[in-house]
């Protein structure tokens, strides 16, 4: 009956049950991170779209100065939103919106938050 009352299984038990918890809320905090750096790259994006389209750029030029600037994001998931389309008067107000679609890594956390995780930024600004 002594080895009933002995603890030296107690640490392997204790790290059994919370090796799950522990990993769960490390791909969190590392998901986390990585959702709020396509955020910033997303915010990033249509402020220099938004900068050269109110120089006079045309909408292709614009487009291609935001996937430019969020290179480092799946291009497939990006959509970008010049309004409004065509030329612009000087004095009118120019709003570009970018969107993306963060997809999860993470197994359990992908079944916490749906899989996908929608990215958005909009940015006006006054055509020179």
């Amino acid at each position: 009956m002594r080895w009933l009352s002995g603890s030296r299984g107690q640490s392997a038990v204790e790290l059994a049950l919370l090796l799950p918890i522990l990993l769960v809320v490390l791909l969190g905090i590392a998901e986390g991170g990585q959702i709020l750096s396509a955020t910033l790259i997303v915010e990033h994006a249509a402020r220099e779209g938004a900068r050269l389209g109110i120089t006079g750029a045309d909408d292709a030029a614009i487009a291609d100065c935001v996937r430019s600037a969020a290179s480092t994001l799946d291009q497939g998931r990006l959509a970008v939103d010049v309004s409004p389309v065509g030329e612009r008067d000087r004095g009118t107000t120019l709003t570009v919106t970018v969107n993306y679609s963060y997809l999860v890594v993470a197994p359990l956390i992908s079944q916490l938050v749906g899989g996908e995780v929608p990215l958005s930024a909009t940015l006006s600004m006054r055509v020179e």
